[in-house]
């Protein structure tokens, strides 16, 4: 299936007012070729709709080789608790070599988070998707006050669409805050990472990752020594303006 930028608008506009479950169902109805992204953090929810649904549904998580010893018992838990299979998409070993080698382990702290985020994230990630018509993630508004706050539920991902290979993008809790998504995992006993109990709210690599201070933003956990308003690590690029 192939929309056009205007079919795209038009679903926007017909499913933003809808409940994430209901977004969710309208991807999974249209969509056959279609995962879900869980990077490990509150994404279950989606996790949890979809199997709540009863359709058929795929998950993909990607391991960067640096994530928290936290984050991997999790995914584990999760795996087992839902009964799914997890497809795990690895960095490009090659690449990871040369970046240790000639920049070692944490050249982000020195450079910037990027280089290594396009080695051990977004490689894998455009390798995966590639192989999809469509994706579900996580994104809320509210989780980054530069890039995140327009995004729409659904719209063509324009990042990792290729001239052959259109790609679909939804994300069902964008109009959920926080406190929506927390209500929703303790109100159906839904697995969390245990990092959320030390203060962890984004979770992502364990070098780039820290807990937060009562009132501080999410996102401030996560490269805090960059500036707070571009956080993304290219995963979801298409939210950042040129």
């Amino acid at each position: 299936m192939s929309l056009t930028q205007a079919d795209a608008q038009a679903w926007n506009s017909e499913l933003q007012d809808q409940s994430p479950q209901e977004i969710l169902a309208a991807a999974l109805d249209r969509f056959e070729n279609l995962a879900i992204s869980f990077s490990g953090a509150e994404d279950v929810v989606l996790v949890d709709m979809a199997a709540k649904l009863g359709k058929p549904f795929r998950v993909f998580t990607l391991d960067t080789g640096r994530l928290h010893s936290e984050t991997y018992r999790y995914l584990e838990k999760v795996r087992t608790h839902y009964g799914i299979k997890l497809e795990v998409t690895f960095p490009d070993a090659a690449a990871t070599e040369k970046l240790a080698s000639e920049k070692g382990l944490f050249s982000f702290y020195v450079e910037d988070h990027k280089e290594c985020c396009a080695i051990r994230k977004v490689g894998p990630l455009r390798r995966k998707l590639s192989t999809l018509d469509a994706w579900v993630t996580g994104q809320r508004k509210d989780q980054s006050p530069g890039t995140r706050v327009e995004i729409p539920v659904v719209q063509i991902d324009g990042a990792f669409s290729t001239p052959t290979n259109q790609l679909i993008k939804f994300n069902p809790l964008a109009s959920w805050s926080s406190a929506q998504v927390w209500q929703y995992i303790r109100a159906n006993e839904v697995p969390y990472n245990e990092l959320h109990e030390k203060g962890f709210t984004s979770i992502g690599c364990d070098p780039c990752t820290r807990a937060v201070l009562p009132n501080q933003h999410e996102r401030e956990g996560r490269w805090w020594w960059e500036e707070a308003t571009a956080k993304e690590c290219g995963l979801h690029a298409i939210n950042v303006k040129k």
